[in-house]
């Protein structure tokens, strides 16, 4: 069933026994209005990963996302008024938790949620989340999934779909010579998604695909699928996965399949600077020529560089800055349309993102804006040129790799276009 536009007043009656008379955002009590309700202060909360197998990825979203509130007031608010500081939860990397944890976020009145970081956390809220008639702008869902999905025009993205990833792995294997390639793939959107767009592109290019399956993640032990890759006999293997993956690759390794063997390649959901040593505890080097690929995290050096000074202990950049996009394109959607009901400024959403007057920052888009410019933000992640779906129509990919001592490396960036 389509999320209806507009709240009906089953759900208001059911958040109005949710919620409580005030809610702690941050350590700032306020008084809570339903979720979606204009009252003249744009209100943000956050389902991302502050424990389970993503935690890796909550610390740079979720500093970001402040820090884009902290530039938002620093230019003056939206609509007059200061942003309050998010309210807080987490996904946990369970769908049940997700799915409560958007509950207690929507009962605190919020217009638009951040969030979740992995798509299939974003399938289990989307639709308590957008039926709510509250934008979701998530920073790192990139299942094909979404793009068709029935949100009401509430949900968006700024993390590429992994229609344009796909073809950029596929790309750097067939570029290191690979002519027989495994693919391997968590059993989810996200997993079954990206294997889909980097088999096909494989293919297209001449490759062979000599396995593509997917696993369960939860799975006690990968014996089994390892042994289904080792059979395959590939001199190349593509694994899609997140926290699991560091038992599959130990597997990999065991089985005589690590980098040093044949190709070895990961992409966003093993992006991390301690995957050699968790996946070969003293000998990081065995992973050393390891590649995969990502949306691109820190090519903006000017905002890495102010996030860092905001947030000196943050290690992990990834969708960092995706994460501040998404906070700053809602605010300037509100202050487009001179509204902070959803209702209204989810529809100004994909029009800031181009075909206006370029500009780069939320006090510059808010001058223009104040002038009647139509304006184009350009993100901290890069151009984001949202279509129809409310999504990149482009994206620069970023290809990572290990040196010889298992560090990680940007190898280089590649653009990626869906025309």
């Amino acid at each position: 069933m389509k999320p209806s536009i507009r709240r009906s007043a089953i759900f208001t009656s059911a958040v109005a026994l949710l919620i409580s008379a005030v809610s702690v955002t941050g350590g700032t009590a306020s008084a809570a209005v339903p979720a979606g309700e204009e009252d003249g202060e744009l209100k943000f909360g956050y389902v991302l990963p502050e424990t389970g197998q993503l935690a890796f990825l909550g610390p740079p979203q979720i500093e970001s996302t402040k820090f884009a509130i902290q530039q938002i007031n620093d230019a003056g608010g939206v609509l007059g008024k200061p942003v309050p500081a998010v309210v807080a939860s987490d996904e946990a990397g369970q769908e049940a938790v997700a799915a409560q944890s958007a509950d207690r976020v929507l009962a605190a009145g919020v217009d638009a949620v951040i969030g979740a970081a992995a798509s299939g956390m974003s399938l289990a809220i989307i639709d308590r989340v957008t039926g709510a008639g509250v934008v979701q702008c998530s920073a790192s869902n990139t299942a094909p999934t979404f793009t068709e999905y029935d949100d009401g025009g509430y949900y968006f993205r700024t993390a590429p779909s992994d229609v344009l990833q796909g073809p950029v792995l596929a790309e750097v294997v067939r570029g290191d010579g690979h002519q027989r390639v495994a693919l391997i793939a968590r059993a989810d959107d996200y997993g079954r998604g990206l294997m889909r767009a980097t088999e096909q592109s494989l293919e297209e290019g001449g490759t062979t695909v000599a396995l593509a399956q997917t696993y369960d993640p939860k799975a006690a032990n990968y014996d089994r699928l390892v042994g289904q890759v080792k059979n395959a006999n590939p001199d190349a293997v593509v694994v899609i996965a997140f926290e699991e993956g560091t038992q599959i690759m130990q597997g990999l390794l065991e089985a005589g399949l690590g980098p040093d063997q044949v190709g070895v390649y990961g992409a966003d959901g093993l992006r991390s600077e301690e995957l050699p040593s968790l996946v070969s505890r003293g000998n990081p080097e065995r992973l050393a020529g390891m590649k995969g690929t990502a949306p691109a995290s820190a090519a903006n050096e000017q905002y890495v560089e102010d996030l860092k000074k905001f947030a000196p202990n943050l290690k992990e950049l990834q969708f960092a800055p995706q994460a501040f996009d998404c906070v700053t394109t809602v605010a300037l959607a509100a202050e487009k349309a001179g509204s902070d009901n959803p209702e209204v400024f989810a529809k100004e959403m994909n029009g800031i993102t181009k075909d206006g007057e370029k500009c780069n920052s939320f006090a510059a888009c808010k001058n223009l804006i104040a002038a009647g410019r139509d304006i184009d933000y350009e993100g901290v992640s890069g151009p984001l040129d949202f279509i129809d779906a409310g999504e990149p129509g482009k994206a620069t990919i970023e290809v990572y790799g290990y040196d010889d001592e298992g560090k990680l490396q940007t190898l280089r960036t590649q653009e990626s276009s869906l025309e």
